[in-house]
């Protein structure tokens, strides 16, 4: 299987709206267009922050990916967190999201980007934990998440 990615630039924007909000629907986050437009629009204008990959043909997407950017001593450098992966439910179950994230992944590292973490929701972590380990994430022993909302 070769599925292609691209990364998304502010043509696709309406496209990643449309994905965005099914995803949002499905994990039943409370993220409104608003809120949308505001995460997607500096990923798409290029912000050294993150970046937005398409999956499938441009002008239908499967679905997408999107990753931000931080700095990591523990790591050191570069790390990624992926924030969302979406594939429409119609051809979920087929290997698209584990091959679209070891892509994404490689190209990351190629870019010297050190590790990627993802933080799993609680409404499904087994689920999407067994997702992520299929695509080369594993547990951090003794880590916990705590964030402090500024």
């Amino acid at each position: 299987m070769s599925t292609a990615i691209a990364l998304a630039t502010p043509a696709d924007a309406d496209r990643l709206m449309d994905l965005m909000a099914r995803y949002h629907a499905e994990a039943g986050l409370t993220h409104d267009d608003a809120h949308r437009a505001a995460v997607l629009g500096p990923l798409l204008d290029g912000s050294p922050l993150g970046a937005v990959w398409l999956i499938g043909p441009k002008s239908s997407p499967l679905g997408y990916v999107m990753v931000t950017f931080g700095w990591s001593i523990s790591q050191g450098g570069l790390v990624g967190w992926l924030e969302e992966c979406f594939i429409r439910a119609s051809v979920r179950g087929r290997g698209i999201g584990t091959e679209v994230l070891h892509a994404v992944a490689v190209n990351l590292a190629r870019a010297d980007m050190r590790a990627m973490h993802v933080i799993l929701p609680a409404a499904n972590p087994d689920a999407a934990g067994r997702f992520c380990a299929r695509a080369g994430f594993r547990a951090v022993p003794g880590a916990r998440l705590m964030t402090d909302p500024l």
